[in-house]
């Protein structure tokens, strides 16, 4: 520590190093002290930036005035890199995906625990404000019982052309963001999961998945189709919720949407569609006297909320947010997932 702040020595100083440089900034409890990157230029610019330059990971965790290890870094380094500091006395961050399989969770599980250090991930998209206003919309029951849920992503510029391509660094979609909503749908949805569908798409890039889609079956019937998409020039909305007594749409990751509830189930009378080869009144829409839009509830949101979680669990105040179990079970789903699109088949699953 430095008198009362605690020190976050950060390994990786690209553009997620960076983010966090800036966030640590604002707050009074932790800041960025030092940083190591096997890259001299990037070392260099963080010595220039006024922070502590290692020149080797031993050197970073050998300091005993770091408190707090950030690693962020390509996927395949994670595990190395976040059991080194533990075994250093470290507590331990980790960016997303925390690794590249549940077997290497484990041991990073396991060293938490005989280590006794807080050990977690940054798992940034639980503040996200699309998903805190469709979790208000679905825990306060604004349109009745759920039945289908769709959360997309959707993009037009391929993958990043860096390591997030490569397989053998952990590249591909599921890792990038699968990881990021998956774990908001299943703090959306506390269920068990039956089975698991998975489709991965190789549009610009075959060693691993630009884009995909995972098809979530859970215990009471619900299910949720969760998409990915790099080569998208209309982006479909980033939520569509359906319930027994109306939809919510959030259009964007800036949660533009609306709601649309019935208020009247018996008056079920419509004007039919005329078509080029026909009419149809099946799918012709509602009167206006049926049903209700309402604009999308507002949901204060604050990503500061996770470092000063950090700070809460280092004082022996909290409990860490980002769990170890909600971290294995996002791990276990996108396995389940890319062997679901191996075998080309729907995959049990019960957790």
């Amino acid at each position: 520590m430095v008198g009362n702040k605690y020190a976050v020595a950060l390994v990786g100083y690209g553009g997620m190093g960076h983010w966090h440089a800036r966030l640590l900034k604002e707050f009074e409890e932790i800041f960025l002290y030092g940083i190591y990157d096997i890259n001299p230029e990037k070392l260099a610019a963080a010595k220039a930036d006024g922070y502590v330059a290692y020149n080797s990971f031993a050197e970073l965790c050998a300091d005993e005035t770091v408190d707090v290890v950030l690693v962020a870094t390509p996927n395949d380094f994670h595990k190395e890199y976040i059991i080194g500091a533990m075994r250093a006395g470290k507590a331990a961050i980790s960016e997303k995906p925390v690794t590249l399989s549940s077997a290497d969770l484990q041991d990073m599980i396991d060293v938490s625990r005989e280590t006794g250090k807080l050990f977690t991930v940054h798992q940034n998209r639980r503040w996200d404000g699309d998903f805190r206003v469709i979790k208000k919309i679905y825990d306060e029951g604004m349109l009745g019982d759920i039945h289908r849920i769709e959360s997309r992503v959707h993009g037009s510029r391929g993958i990043p052309g860096d390591w997030r391509g490569q397989k053998v660094h952990g590249g591909g979609m599921v890792l990038d963001w699968g990881v990021h909503i998956l774990d908001q749908m299943l703090l959306l949805v506390p269920e068990k999961i039956k089975s698991i569908y998975a489709h991965m798409h190789h549009v610009t890039n075959y060693e691993v998945d630009d884009g995909f889609e995972i098809v979530l079956h859970f215990e009471s019937g619900k299910t949720a189709l969760l998409e990915v998409g790099t080569s998208n020039f209309i982006n479909l909305p980033r939520w569509y919720m359906l319930g027994e007594n109306g939809t919510a749409q959030v259009d964007n990751f800036h949660a533009e949407g609306k709601i649309v509830n019935i208020t009247n189930w018996d008056n079920r009378d419509a004007v039919p569609i005329v078509t080029a080869a026909g009419l149809t009144k099946t799918m012709a829409p509602r009167t206006k006297e049926t049903i209700k839009e309402q604009p999308l509830p507002v949901v204060e949101s604050d990503i500061h909320d996770y470092y000063k979680n950090i700070v809460a669990v280092l004082k022996g105040e909290a409990e860490q947010i980002v769990r170890h179990d909600q971290l294995m079970r996002v791990m276990r789903v996108m396995e389940a997932a890319f062997e679901a699109d191996r075998l080309g088949q729907i995959v049990p699953f019960e957790a």
